[in-house]
């Protein structure tokens, strides 16, 4: 961001901080790029809170393919990466590199198939819904009440 450069490199000279700037992407929705995420229509986003049986539900249900619409057509031309959502998904979620340029790999020459993406999809999202589900199990109302305590803040810049 051009604006954004400019601003850092002004501001000291005229005895302002340096602004900071924080940039991030958005989840598609799991009907495809053209839709929203929505509170109201719970079948367009994961939650924190959805069952394994939700997530496997919503996966293979509502996130859109990029696969080919026959087995034939999708061995021959391979998938649209830039539209599937699981692959996007995985993007985000899989910390094993290597694994997801293998599964862009297979599943863009039409050698894995889109049941294939969505049960790892499925796997991974599942996976990290528990390992939150444990953590905010274990927090107690203790912690709660330290974290919420109203206290002074530090002078930052005095």
């Amino acid at each position: 961001d051009p604006y954004f450069r400019m601003t850092r490199d002004v501001a000291p000279r005229i005895g302002c901080q340096k602004p900071a700037l924080i940039e991030s992407l958005f989840f598609p929705a799991l009907q495809g790029e053209t839709g929203k995420m929505s509170a109201s229509d719970s079948t367009t986003a994961i939650y924190v809170t959805d069952s394994a049986k939700q997530i496997k539900n919503k996966v293979n249900k509502y996130a859109f393919s990029g696969g080919g619409d026959t087995i034939e057509i999708h061995r021959k031309c391979g998938a649209n990466l830039e539209v599937d959502i699981p692959v996007k998904y995985l993007s985000f979620f899989l910390e094993d590199d290597a694994e997801l340029d293998n599964i862009k790999q297979e599943y863009g020459a039409g050698r894995m198939l889109t049941g294939e993406v969505k049960k790892r999809l499925i796997e991974v999202l599942t996976d990290m819904v528990e390992q939150h589900r444990r953590a905010r199990a274990a927090v107690t109302d203790e912690m709660v009440a330290v974290f919420m305590a109203v206290r002074p803040l530090p002078d930052m810049f005095g």
